[in-house]
């Protein structure tokens, strides 16, 4: 069984980047788009989180298309919808739920909002 602090993270572009910085701090192995593959298109970014089995950490929507439309193939997608907070409230939230709930974001596509973080396991196909 993969223990917590093997998860391995993807952010895409636009996710913020405190909240990576934080991860990596916390020992979390995260490679942010924005760093290594900048301006790939949506559908490359979700490939590359596959191919390293990793969880997807995003607040871009049309990833929700992308496997649930589309039946795109990934290991955990974390959309985060996180309002109205400043980037070190949403870091701490974010890094909260990932230590709760941890292998629990593997394979499932989750939504962390303000109120609460709900867990959708993927269907099988």
């Amino acid at each position: 069984m993969q223990k917590l602090d093997d998860l391995v993270f993807v952010a895409d572009e636009n996710f913020d980047f405190s909240v990576v910085r934080l991860l990596r701090n916390k020992g979390f192995s995260v490679l942010a788009i924005a760093e290594s593959f900048p301006s790939i298109p949506d559908t490359q970014v979700l490939q590359i989180a596959f191919d390293r089995k990793a969880v997807l950490l995003t607040e871009d929507k049309d990833f929700g298309e992308l496997v649930h439309r589309l039946r795109m193939p990934h290991c955990g997608i974390l959309l985060v919808r996180l309002l109205k907070m400043t980037s070190t409230e949403k870091s701490q939230r974010i890094s909260e739920s990932i230590t709760s709930v941890g292998q629990e974001l593997i394979n499932s596509f989750s939504v962390l909002t303000n109120e609460h973080l709900r867990i959708r396991p993927a269907q099988p196909k």
